[in-house]
């Protein structure tokens, strides 16, 4: 099973940019289709963005124009760019790998969930 880590949360003022990664050690980085997710207390986790291993990605509507997924395959690493942040931006983000040709938004179709990284965007 694929291990992966988030890192790079913090705390942001509202209208600021922060970059988080993750890391996932192995040889089949490049095959593997890699997620965020995030979840903001007392609600559920929702789908962020998704980087396909061909390359192409898709984003939620509240995120998109502002958020921004990319991959280093040399690096094992995935990224998300997020701009224009506001507070209810603010959660704990994951990292995850697709696991099954289910839905890309369902989280149930994704594993080896990392620890997450919290975002707080707050003044």
């Amino acid at each position: 099973q694929v291990q992966v880590a988030e890192y790079g949360g913090g705390l942001v003022q509202p209208g600021g940019s922060l970059r988080i990664s993750c890391a996932a050690p192995g040889r089949t980085f490049y095959s593997l289709g890699m997620a965020w997710f995030r979840q903001a207390p007392g609600k559920e986790r929702e789908f962020v963005a998704i980087s396909w291993s061909g390359g192409s990605s898709s984003h939620a509507d509240s995120v998109k124009g502002r958020f921004t997924i990319s991959r280093d395959n040399a690096k094992n690493t995935v990224y998300l760019q997020m701009n224009s942040l506001k507070p209810e931006d603010t959660a704990v983000y994951y990292c995850a790998v697709k696991i099954n040709s289910g839905t890309y938004y369902n989280p149930a179709n994704f594993g080896s969930w990392g620890q997450g990284t919290q975002v707080t965007v707050s003044s």
